[in-house]
C-alpha cells in the first residue's frame, strides 16, 4: 500500500467542471476569479458562485485553490487586495496561485490566511531557488513543466521542510518557458502574464525557401504522463499533480481526474492501468506525449507536420451543391455534445452545440456564420460531451448546491500601503548589455551576460567595473555550473550582478558584498514588487519593457529603488527549452503575416527573437523626467541570413495592456 498520494489538482473554469471534478473524486480544485486570472479566456467565476461552489467543496472533502497569477500593474494593487480581503471572507480558498512578488505583501496585509503557491509563471527552475522562496513566506512552488524526472527529484532534494511541490502530470504545453514567453504581447498587446495570450505560437510559420511550407513549427502536442507518474509517488515533497485545462469542459475534467485517481491509488495493478489511459484517450484533448519527463528517452512535443488541435476527430467537411458544409459523423453524437469547426486560426472557425442525437455516419449541417467560407475538408473535432452518466452525477451536485448560502459580499475599501519614492541621483546612467566585453577601456556600467567564456576574456581590473547579468532561465543541471561561474567573478572582484530572476539570490553568500539589480526579466510591474525587492537587498530594479505608458510613467512615484527601463534592442520573443527539427537556427521565419523571426541557442535555452528590435529612443526625455535613472541597450549578434530591420517597436507603450 502506496502511502503517499499527491493530491489531484483539476481545473476548473466554469460551473460545470467544477461540479465535474467533485463528482470525479478531486482532492483539489483550481478555478479563477473575473480578474487577476492567467486564463482569462475562461469562463471564470463571480466570488459570490465561487464561494458557494468552495462550500460545497469543503462538504465533499475538496479543497479550493484560486489562482491571481498574473502580472501585477500599478493601478492594480488595490483593486487586487479588496479581491483578496472579499474572497477571505466568502469564497475562504485554501490556497493563493500567484507570479508577482506583490501579491505576498497583498495577501498578508488583507489577511489572507491559506497558502501561497508560486505559479509555473514564477519561474522558480532549479533548486537553490527554492530556498529563496521559502523565506519569503511561499507554501508550495509549481515546477515548470520543462523538467524531467531526474530534475524534479533533484528540486525534492532541496525543498526545505516547510515546502511542498506541484507538478503537471495531464493538459497542454506551452511552447515557451511559463514567465518567459512575450509572443502574445509583443505581436499585439495581449500578454501571457496576464492571462491573455492569443497563441501566436501555434499559427503557422515557413523558412525563407518558396518550397518550404508553412507549419505549426512552435505548436507542442499536450502532455500526458498518465503510467510514468508512478515513479512521482517515491518522492514525498510532490504533494500536487495537477491537470491543466481550465478552458476545458466537464467532460475532459472528469476523465482525467479519474484516471490520474486511479494511477495514484493503484499503482502497481496493470488492469487499473490499461483502464485509466482508456479513460485519458477518451478525455478529447490534443495528441499528447510524454515530452522530456523520461531523462533515458527525451521527446520533442512538436509535430509541425500535424495539427494540434484539441479534441477527437469527428468528421471532415463537405459542401452541398448549393455551397452550405456539412459532414458525416465517424461516432454517434449526443444532445449537448460540442463540437469545434476547423482550427482557430482557419477561415470560418467557430464552436457548435448539438441539439438532438445523431447516429454514427449521420449527416450534420454546419451553420453559416459572417462572411468567411468554410473550405471543404475542414477538420470537425468533438470537444466535449454530456453522457447520461455524468449528466446525472452534476445534475444532483448542483441540486444540493442551490440549496447552500454563501456570506454576503461585502464590499471592501482596503487600500494599500505604497512605499516612498527614493531620492533620484542627480545624472542617468546608460547602460549596453552585451555576450562579451568591449574592446577597449572597461567603464562603470558597461553590461555583459555573465558566462565562464565572458570571464575569461575580461581583464581582471575590469571585473569589479562590470554588471554581470545572470540568465533568464537557469535549469537544474546548469545550477553547479552556474555557481562556479558566479564564485569565479566574485573572487575576481564582481560586485554588481543583474538577477533576471529574484531567486538567483540564493547563488550568493549571504555576507557578500555586493549589489543586486533586479533584471528586465524579473517582470517588475508595480511598487510593491519593488519594495519586496529592496527588502531583499537589490539596489535598483529595471522595470518590465512590456507595459504601457501610463503604466511606466506611473512607477517612479512610489519606487523606493531607482528604476531603469529597456531603451533599445533585442528583446525574445519568448525562451525556450525545445526545438523542432525543422526549424534552423539563425535563419528568418516567416509568419502567415510575413512578420520574421529567428532563433538562436545559448546553453540549453533557445531564444526566439522578432525581426525588428524595441526603440524607445523618442521617449527617453519623457521616461527621465517621469524618475527613470538607468536606461539599456540589449546587444544581440544579428544573423547573416535574416534580412536587416527595417522597422522597430515600442511594444506596447501607445497601447493599453490588457
Amino acid at each position: 500500500m502506496n502511502e503517499h498520494k499527491p493530491e489531484i489538482l483539476a481545473p476548473a473554469g466554469d460551473k460545470s467542471s467544477f461540479l465535474a471534478a467533485i463528482a470525479a473524486g478531486a482532492d483539489a480544485v483550481y478555478a479563477g476569479l473575473k480578474h487577476f486570472s492567467a486564463r482569462m479566456e475562461a469562463y471564470n467565476f463571480a466570488t459570490s458562485e465561487l464561494a458557494a461552489l468552495a462550500e460545497l467543496g469543503r462538504e465533499n472533502g475538496v479543497r479550493t485553490h484560486i489562482p491571481m497569477n498574473t502580472l501585477i500593474k500599478p493601478d492594480d494593487i488595490n483593486s487586487a487586495a479588496r479581491l483578496v480581503e472579499r474572497i477571505s471572507r466568502t469564497v475562504k480558498p485554501d490556497a493563493l496561485i500567484i507570479q508577482d512578488l506583490a501579491m505576498v505583501e497583498i495577501a498578508r496585509q488583507a489577511g489572507f490566511e491559506g497558502e501561497l503557491h508560486l505559479s509555473t509563471l514564477a519561474n522558480v527552475s532549479h533548486p537553490a531557488a527554492l530556498k529563496t522562496a521559502e523565506e519569503l513566506g511561499v507554501d508550495r512552488v509549481v515546477v515548470p513543466r520543462e523538467l524531467n524526472l531526474d530534475e524534479i527529484r533533484m528540486m525534492a532534494e532541496a525543498c526545505p521542510d516547510s515546502m511542498t511541490l506541484e507538478m503537471f502530470v495531464h493538459g497542454a504545453l506551452c511552447y515557451s518557458v511559463s514567465g518567459r514567453c512575450y509572443w502574445s504581447s509583443f505581436f499585439g498587446g495581449k500578454s501571457s502574464l496576464r492571462g491573455r495570450c492569443v497563441q501566436p505560437c501555434r499559427r503557422l510559420y515557413g523558412g525563407a525557401k518558396r518550397k518550404d511550407q508553412p507549419k505549426r513549427l512552435f505548436s507542442c502536442l499536450d502532455l500526458s504522463l498518465d503510467v510514468l507518474t508512478k515513479p512521482t509517488l517515491a518522492i514525498p515533497k510532490v504533494s500536487s499533480w495537477k491537470i491543466e485545462g481550465r478552458k476545458k469542459g466537464p467532460h475532459y475534467v472528469y476523465y482525467t481526474v479519474a484516471a490520474y485517481k486511479m494511477l495514484r491509488d493503484n499503482p502497481n495493478d496493470a488492469k487499473v492501468k490499461k483502464d485509466a489511459v482508456e479513460l485519458l484517450e477518451l478525455a478529447l484533448g490534443r495528441p499528447s506525449s510524454h515530452s522530456v519527463f523520461l531523462p533515458q528517452r527525451p521527446f520533442t512535443p512538436l509535430d509541425p507536420s500535424n495539427e494540434t488541435g484539441s479534441g477527437f476527430l469527428i468528421g471532415i467537411t463537405k459542401q452541398e451543391k448549393n455551397g452550405k458544409p456539412y459532414f458525416n459523423c465517424r461516432q454517434e453524437l449526443l444532445a449537448g455534445d460540442f463540437l469545434r469547426i476547423g482550427y482557430q486560426d482557419q477561415p470560418g472557425h467557430q464552436t457548435m452545440k448539438i441539439r438532438k442525437f445523431i447516429p454514427k455516419r449521420g449527416k450534420v449541417s454546419i451553420p453559416v456564420k459572417g462572411k468567411m467560407r468554410l473550405k471543404s475538408g475542414t477538420r470537425v473535432f468533438l470537444i466535449d460531451r454530456r453522457e447520461e452518466g455524468l449528466t446525472k452525477a452534476l445534475k444532483k451536485l448542483d441540486s444540493k448546491l442551490s440549496k447552500i448560502t454563501v456570506a454576503e459580499n461585502v464590499a471592501s475599501d482596503m487600500i494599500i500601503d505604497l512605499p516612498q519614492p527614493c531620492p533620484l541621483p542627480e545624472r542617468t546612467a546608460r547602460h549596453t548589455l552585451q555576450r562579451n566585453p568591449p574592446k577597449g577601456k572597461t567603464k562603470f556600467g558597461t553590461d555583459v551576460w555573465l558566462s565562464m567564456n565572458a570571464l575569461k576574456r575580461t581583464p581582471r581590473p575590469a571585473v569589479s567595473k562590470i554588471w554581470w547579468h545572470l540568465p533568464p532561465v537557469v535549469w537544474p543541471d546548469e545550477e553547479k555550473e552556474v555557481q562556479k561561474i558566479i564564485d569565479i567573478c566574485l573572487s575576481g572582484g564582481g560586485r554588481d550582478f543583474v538577477l533576471n530572476a529574484p531567486w538567483q539570490k540564493a547563488f550568493f553568500p549571504k555576507d557578500a558584498k555586493v549589489r543586486f539589480h533586479a533584471g528586465p526579466f524579473c517582470n517588475v510591474s508595480n511598487p510593491v514588487t519593488i519594495e519586496m525587492l529592496a527588502d531583499m537587498g537589490f539596489s535598483s530594479a529595471y522595470v518590465s519593457p512590456e507595459l504601457a505608458r501610463d503604466d511606466f510613467l506611473a512607477l517612479p512615484q512610489n519606487s523606493p529603488l531607482p528604476l531603469g527601463f529597456v531603451l533599445s534592442g533585442m528583446w525574445p520573443l519568448g525562451l525556450s527549452r525545445i526545438m523542432a527539427e525543422e526549424t534552423e537556427l539563425m535563419s528568418p521565419i516567416y509568419s502567415q503575416k510575413k512578420e520574421i523571426c529567428w532563433a538562436r541557442k545559448y546553453g540549453q535555452t533557445y531564444w526566439i527573437y522578432p525581426g525588428w528590435p524595441l526603440d524607445f529612443g523618442a521617449e527617453r526625455k519623457v521616461l527621465e523626467n517621469s524618475g527613470y535613472t538607468m536606461f539599456l541597450n540589449i546587444e544581440e549578434p544579428w544573423p547573416r541570413a535574416v534580412p536587416e530591420p527595417h522597422r522597430t517597436s515600442n511594444f506596447n507603450w501607445d497601447l493599453s495592456l490588457l
